[in-house]
């Protein structure tokens, strides 16, 4: 057999290196279009970022001025003085409406500006829940009466009265001396979970919850039927029914008011009671495109001055809250 034979087919000169070559161009075109798509991402991603970040701060801004607005019919209900009840202007809430409308009188310049958000708020009287401050003296002992309506509150519930002294005596090691094994303080009520207090629990009893830096008496203008029957000792659920029923047809002006419709004979105690409130919480809610974002305030009323206490963001996409300083 000749040597050509053994040398096999004959393949043209350089076709390894086009191979090679061909091998290279499609790795390199491979690899840049991975970095293309890369930058091209990082590109989107930091638009969306400074987008979120832009809707994040004018959140802020609008919701700032929803607060400033809360603070604005405070100041002017403190002007009238008297009492505090659900038929003043501050128990109004403010229906959601687009933000146009408080901007510009042209509410379509406005819309083609790109002010498609819309705002809503309230304001809530804080004291027509039952205070947990209340519960421990400036002795730093449990005060036995809140804790009675403590209790009332927790079998309203359908839970165990034995939750009443649980959080009580959590309250007292919390506000108590200084010691390595005392709990840490909450400055809400749904950081009662600190104390050992169940989620489920917890959720039963926030609506009728709040709590205050300072002790305060419960409204009996705006406090619900359970609060009433729990807060006043010998009133019971009938009796917080027609405390209800007269106060609509007329604000109580004095706590005299309110026994007198009970009787003079009615057993009903009126300790921890009032008709007027310092405390209120503002909340305020912005929707702008997919984004809602709510915040919650805690104000005082001092005089004609209003104090930002607390201020609380909610993302209610995603149900996160976040405390912030004022």
């Amino acid at each position: 057999m000749s040597a050509a034979a053994h040398r096999g087919p004959h393949r043209p000169p350089g076709h390894g290196q086009r191979g090679a070559a061909l091998l290279v161009a499609m790795l390199v075109v491979t690899v840049v279009t991975t970095l293309a798509a890369g930058m091209v991402w990082q590109q989107w991603r930091a638009v969306q970022v400074e987008s979120a970040e832009r809707a994040r701060v004018q959140a802020g801004w609008i919701l700032a001025g929803a607060l400033d607005w809360a603070g604005l019919i405070l100041r002017e209900d403190a002007r009238s003085g008297g009492v505090d009840h659900l038929g003043e202007p501050w128990a109004v809430p403010l229906a959601e409406a687009r933000l146009a409308t408080f901007l510009a009188a042209d509410a379509q310049a406005a819309d083609d500006a790109g002010l498609q958000a819309f705002l809503s708020g309230s304001i809530v009287d804080a004291q027509a829940r039952f205070n947990l401050r209340n519960l421990v003296n400036a002795n730093g002992q449990v005060d036995p009466a809140p804790l009675r309506a403590l209790r009332r509150l927790c079998e309203r519930a359908g839970l165990s009265a034995a939750l009443a002294d649980q959080i009580a005596q959590g309250l007292r090691q919390a506000w108590g001396a200084a010691a390595p094994e005392a709990p840490l303080a909450p400055r809400t009520v749904a950081e009662l979970r600190w104390l050992g207090v169940p989620a489920e629990a917890l959720a039963q009893l926030e609506p009728w919850l709040v709590l205050l830096p300072v002790p305060t008496p419960v409204n009996l203008n705006t406090a619900s039927a359970p609060v009433l029957a729990a807060a006043l000792d010998g009133l019971d659920e009938a009796g917080a029914q027609r405390l209800l029923r007269q106060r609509e047809l007329r604000p109580f002006d004095s706590i005299d008011q309110a026994r007198q419709v009970l009787g003079v004979d009615s057993p009903v105690r009126f300790d921890g009671s009032g008709v007027a409130s310092a405390f209120f919480v503002v909340q305020g809610r912005m929707r702008l495109d997919a984004r809602v974002v709510e915040e919650r305030s805690l104000v005082q009323r001092v005089g004609r001055e209003v104090i930002v206490l607390q201020r609380e963001r909610v993302n209610m996409v995603t149900g996160v809250g976040v405390a912030a300083r004022p």
